[in-house]
């Protein structure tokens, strides 16, 4: 056999997969979207939004990780699968100035999500762009990625929720390569099983993904492994998970104690008791709210545009995607993983940064959508539709961008001008000045790195949740008891958390043997120390 003839014998075999340059315009529009992430998401980061409790509570545990070799510095019970504080642990290892490289803790890990979020923009940009077809669609899609309010303020914080969406979108953009290769969908798989072993609740956008794959791979001729290596390569971060905890003799609950009605279900914590502690929360509960609160409370209030179009275009995606083989595979699985997270939100106890996810998939399915309607439409025509649908929700008040204030006076918004965080920052710097380290406090997560990564450490502050549910903290430091408290750190907030999770003791050591030594506020927020004993009872 010639050689000619072997060489057009072996390109008939092996199928070429079709390639799909991204071209200048393009790359000068991924780098354009990249630029209004670094701007949008950047700008006054490390003053807005206020720290919240679960950001510290990430990087204290980032912390234990460096510090200890531990996974929190208190009793690890699997309220959440480690590999999103890992990451952050990793992080901080390679920065210079670890946990203060960006002037505190909290600031070190924002800076990691500000990271984060620019690779998602490139990942959501070529996920849209591969599989719609249309530069524009993608540019619409991270635009409003980019700008949500609602997903500034969330995207910004330091959750274990954005890292999920980063390896979500990462195996997305493998499956969005089409390139036939197994090791792109295994690649893909266990980016989806580092989003389970992130944060559990991507399971409700398995079924899109599962999808997704089925009809990218179905006409491979080798779609059988490259389906069986993606569900292999899926599970494995999975089963890892479950072997650590059997390992360690709490993968099951004493005597398979499954009893939520029990206070102490065994002697030591168990992975899945807390999974099924977990499944059977609910906005009645005092650990959560519900999807009608905190969509009318709190959502709607900080960005109803992407909520009711994200809604919309994602009922619209399950329409459309029917109608066109092309793009009914991706459109669908978008629709999918869309309806499956708000199936999840609307069935669960929530905290509000719970809809955080919700803002990149919205986006997906928006930008799918523009794909479909536009796919008809030459790319400058498209270009200036998708110019007079961002115009309008820049410029007008109340909108991207700005807003009126009390005087009637056009200002950005709060996203891009409120030193909120600075309130925090003096609190800490007040008791590093006042109070001496051997003092016993009762903190909230927001500042409890910036006691304990300190020489010498506050190693008698603690956690107010800690100090009424872990043992080790309770019963051993505060037995309970007012009098073994020196001083209280309220954040902001704070007093509802106490109630809420029916901390009384707590309560009762500031209402009567509490005298409030510091205090700032700042609008509606307030922030203060109480020192305890210093009143009679």
């Amino acid at each position: 056999m010639s050689a000619d003839v072997l060489t057009r014998t072996t390109a008939t075999a092996v199928k070429q997969p079709k390639r799909d340059p991204l071209g200048a315009g393009g790359r000068w529009l991924v780098a354009l979207s990249m630029l209004i992430g670094l701007v949008s998401h950047g700008w006054n980061m490390f003053r807005y939004p206020l720290y919240l409790t679960d950001e510290g509570i990430y990087m204290e545990q980032a912390w234990a990780v460096l510090r200890m070799a531990k996974l929190s510095p208190y009793t690890y019970f699997y309220d959440h699968a480690p590999m999103g504080w890992l990451a952050i642990a990793g992080w901080v290892s390679i920065l210079p100035g670890g946990f203060n490289a960006f002037g505190n803790a909290l600031n070190t890990g924002r800076a990691l999500m500000l990271i984060v979020h620019l690779a998602s923009v490139f990942l959501m940009f070529e996920i849209v762009r591969r599989f719609s077809g249309s530069k524009p669609a993608a540019f619409l899609a991270t635009f409003v990625y980019n700008l949500s309010p609602l997903g500034v303020y969330y995207q910004r914080q330091v959750l274990l929720d954005n890292l999920m969406m980063f390896w979500i979108l990462l195996g997305l953009y493998l499956l969005a390569r089409k390139d036939g290769r197994i090791v792109t969908a295994m690649g893909a798989g266990v980016c989806f099983g580092l989003a389970l072993v992130t944060k559990e609740n991507a399971l409700f956008l398995l079924p899109g993904c599962a999808y997704l794959l089925h009809r990218t791979v179905k006409e491979q001729s080798n779609r059988r492994f490259g389906v069986s290596f993606w569900w292999f390569s899926m599970l494995a971060p999975v089963v890892g998970y479950l072997l650590f905890a059997q390992i360690k003799n709490e993968l099951f609950p004493q005597n398979f104690n499954f009893n939520l009605e029990s206070t102490t279900p065994g002697d030591h914590v168990s992975l899945l008791y807390t999974v099924w502690w977990q499944l059977h929360r609910n906005s009645n509960t005092s650990t959560g709210l519900s999807f009608s609160y905190l969509l009318q409370a709190s959502w709607l209030f900080k960005d109803k545009y992407i909520l009711i179009a994200g809604v919309a275009v994602t009922l619209l995606c399950l329409f459309a995607g029917r109608r066109n083989k092309r793009l009914r595979p991706p459109m669908l699985a978008m629709a999918l993983m869309a309806a499956g997270y708000g199936f999840y939100l609307t069935r669960s106890a929530l905290l509000d940064f719970y809809i955080a996810p919700m803002i990149p998939l919205f986006a997906l399915n928006l930008g799918m959508f523009f794909g479909w309607l536009t796919r008809r439409t030459k790319q400058a025509g498209a270009s200036v539709l998708v110019a007079c649908l961002l115009v309008p929700v820049l410029v007008m008040p109340g909108g991207f961008l700005v807003k009126y204030n009390t005087k009637g006076q056009l200002e950005f918004s709060d996203a891009y001008r409120l030193p909120l965080t600075r309130l925090q920052e003096e609190q800490v710097a007040w008791i590093k000045a006042n109070i001496p380290t051997s003092a016993r406090l009762i903190i909230d997560d927001d500042i409890w790195v910036a006691l304990h990564d300190n020489n010498p450490p506050y190693r008698y502050a603690h956690s107010h949740y800690k100090a009424t549910s872990d043992p080790d903290v309770r019963d051993k430091v505060f037995h309970m008891s007012w009098e073994n408290i020196d001083y209280v750190v309220m954040s902001n907030k704070m007093r509802d958390a106490l109630e809420r999770g029916g901390e009384t003791w707590i309560i009762e050591a500031i209402d009567q043997h509490g005298q409030i030594v510091w205090e700032a506020t700042r609008g509606d927020v307030s922030l203060s120390i109480i020192k305890i004993g210093a009143t009679s009872s």
